[in-house]
């Protein structure tokens, strides 16, 4: 039997030292830099081919494995399916039930209360939330999304003649420095599309001041 650690952090700015520090007793770590939902998780991976028949896998919260109870189910069916069960330091130890399969499913039902309670408390949230943003909508205080750049921002307006004159987004973004998926929200917001560099010769401008074919 081989305790396996596996500790993550959201972004790469994040510190793993704390969980590191809580799996010390481990014989192995895995460790990732990403977000839960993120498909981009090489350690995980490496984690999940390494255990064997009676590893132990060791997170110190379940939600370092995933953030929604789909991904969390199918990440513990894989850790089953190899044989190991999965040990979650923030939640009641299980050491003390001598037999095996008692101590796999009582694990198994704590780990599932948990993920049910903290699925319902991400529903709640998100209905307070969106409960908040109707109420502030009705009082006239709630803006939405502010704009980065605002229609006659110079930056904008030149990153636009850049993309009309015949750059792509991306060498756009080498110029001006705006990030070319914003850059491409920006075009959407205000028509500007590569279509319009064909008519350009013919003189025909939007509302905003750019060329469209539906001028």
């Amino acid at each position: 039997m081989t305790k396996v650690g596996y500790a993550r952090v959201s972004s790469k700015e994040q510190n793993l030292d704390r969980q590191l520090k809580a799996l010390e007793g481990v014989s192995k770590v895995f460790s990732d830099k990403a977000s839960g939902q993120s498909v981009e998780r090489p350690q995980l991976q490496a984690m999940l081919n390494y255990i064997r028949e009676g590893d132990i896998v060791v997170v110190t919260e379940l939600d370092r494995l995933g953030r929604n109870n789909k991904e969390l189910t199918e990440l513990m069916n894989q850790i089953q399916i190899k044989g190991a069960t999965l040990e979650v330091l923030n939640l009641p130890s299980m050491n003390g039930i001598e037999d095996e399969n008692l101590r796999r499913l009582i694990n198994n039902l704590v780990i599932e209360l948990y993920k049910y309670q903290a699925e319902s408390e991400r529903k709640r949230i998100k209905e307070r939330q969106a409960q908040g943003i109707e109420i502030a909508k009705k009082k006239g205080k709630f803006k939405g999304r502010q704009l980065k750049f605002k229609e006659n921002d110079p930056r904008l307006q030149h990153a636009f003649d850049l993309f009309l004159n015949g750059l792509s987004d991306k060498e756009v973004e080498e110029q001006t420095g705006i990030n070319r998926r914003t850059f491409r929200r920006y075009r959407s917001r205000y028509n500007v599309t590569v279509d319009q560099r064909k008519t350009m010769k013919r003189g025909i401008v939007n509302e905003y001041g750019y060329f469209s074919r539906k001028a």
